[in-house]
């Protein structure tokens, strides 16, 4: 993980649209590739010597990189989602799909076993095994960088996950827009990405959640993924500072999530 053999876009000038709401994204800050989710529990990665520059919208906050927009799906499984990724990311393999599936007990605990389930950005399909496990039937997972899932499976879904993805690619409003063409009319998109908090102000480019070397290239705020979403018809409602819900007509199951407007 030492001295970088790729090449990253060139940044070009200091002003560029923002890709949520094209208004005025300025450069902000630079963080070497090999910056990690990981630096904070002291497993710091030697110096890439390949920096990052990131640009923050004035207008709705969206903090993002253009440095990985030209790579293709072979350049990011070949220089981030590669053999040494649990390294900067171990929970990604087991702990986290665990979690996430209590967390779904929790939040669903009269999920009907015959509903429609698609979790994008599904990884090898570790959640969606254990879905399939506790007898739900009709599940499915869509991964561009795993093989066996890189085709987009035929919608409609009543519930998509997507955890920890947005934050991983480069063009978050055709990303979002193809979750949405997915979704049934009842239906639900259950995702989680940290969105900007009041800390962000006094960490600027030292927030943990900056990580070129996990992929984290689009750091959203609440009001960017307000406007993403929008786009679509759809209303954007946060259980916590990590954990959002999307949709454009809340199906019956997680109608209790929302509560509705005194």
């Amino acid at each position: 993980m030492g001295a970088a053999a790729f090449s990253l876009k060139p940044v070009a000038g200091r002003d560029a649209p923002c890709k949520i709401c094209r208004g005025k994204a300025t450069l902000f800050g630079v963080v070497d590739f090999n910056k990690s989710c990981e630096d904070r529990r002291g497993a710091v990665l030697p110096p890439a010597g390949v920096p990052v520059h990131y640009r923050r919208c004035g207008e709705c906050g969206f903090l993002f990189t253009e440095c990985f927009d030209d790579w293709t799906i072979s350049d990011f499984k070949a220089h981030i989602y590669d053999e040494c990724y649990a390294a900067v990311d171990p929970d990604f393999a087991e702990k986290r799909p665990a979690s996430l599936r209590s967390m779904l007990d929790q939040l669903f605990p009269a999920l009907p076993r015959d509903l429609r389930i698609l979790d994008y950005g599904g990884g090898e399909g570790a959640l969606t095994s254990r879905l399939k496990a506790d007898g739900f039937t009709a599940v499915a997972v869509y991964d561009p960088l795993v093989p066996d899932y890189a085709a987009l499976p035929s919608g409609p879904f009543d519930l998509i996950t997507c955890f920890e993805t947005l934050e991983h690619v480069p063009d978050p409003v055709a990303t979002v827009r193809q979750i949405a063409g997915l979704a049934a009319l009842p239906g639900l998109v259950l995702f989680s990405t940290l969105v900007q908090g009041p800390e962000f102000q006094r960490l600027g480019m030292g927030w943990w959640y900056i990580g070129p070397r996990n992929g984290h290239i689009s750091l959203f705020t609440t009001r960017a993924l307000t406007l993403a979403w929008a786009r679509e018809g759809y209303r954007v409602a946060s259980l916590t500072g990590d954990l959002h819900l999307a949709f454009r007509q809340m199906p019956d199951f997680a109608r209790h999530l929302v509560r509705k407007p005194a």
